[in-house]
């Protein structure tokens, strides 16, 4: 696994052993940074179950603000932290060691851009999305990776799902800000 493109271009990340997490694959990861490429620029990120860190460090790599990485596994703690050494992008970074659901109900910062890629069967997609989509500016984008079994709704909070995309049994949803004006009444 590397660092697509950016300030950090070709640094190959460490990943978590195990089957507990299951990493973005290359493809899927380029195809969500085509489709989020002009929202990313000094944009302040939060990579929910972050695993490895590799979608927020991709997202770091290619100009964003800043990023908090949240996971519980002690494990993936160590490696988001050496995987940010590795590509250069401490500074701009917060690793949480909690659990994603715990850290949504009083996180001290708000965000513009969100990634969440929770494990397939933890059931824990829809909870996260309707607790982090308040915590998200207006003009915001949040990022979902699922299986091809969960269901989603079309609106949460502010935000309207604007694109599905799959990968064989993978799917990428992105849910964008959507004005009152824009997506009638909430």
């Amino acid at each position: 696994m590397r660092i697509i493109t950016g300030t950090a271009r070709g640094c190959r990340l460490e990943t978590l052993a195990g089957v507990e997490t299951r990493p973005t694959t290359e493809k899927v990861k380029e195809a969500l940074f085509s489709a989020i490429q002009f929202d990313i620029e000094g944009r302040r990120a939060l990579d929910l179950f972050a695993g490895s860190g590799q979608l927020g460090i991709e997202a770091l790599s290619r100009g964003a603000a800043s990023c908090i990485f949240v996971d519980r596994n002690v494990e993936a703690v160590k490696i988001i932290r050496n995987n940010l050494q590795r590509a250069r992008l401490s500074a701009a970074a917060q690793v949480v060691g909690t659990d994603v659901l715990s850290y949504l109900v009083n996180p001290k910062e708000r965000f513009d851009l969100v990634f969440i890629d929770p494990p397939y069967a933890a059931d824990l997609l829809l909870p996260t999305l309707v607790k982090v989509a308040p915590l998200v500016n207006d003009g915001g984008v949040i990022v979902c990776e699922t299986d091809d079994e969960s269901t989603l709704p079309e609106r949460v909070d502010r935000f309207a799902l604007a694109r599905t995309y799959r990968y064989g049994r993978v799917r990428l949803l992105l849910y964008r800000y959507q004005s009152i004006e824009e997506g009638g009444a909430l």
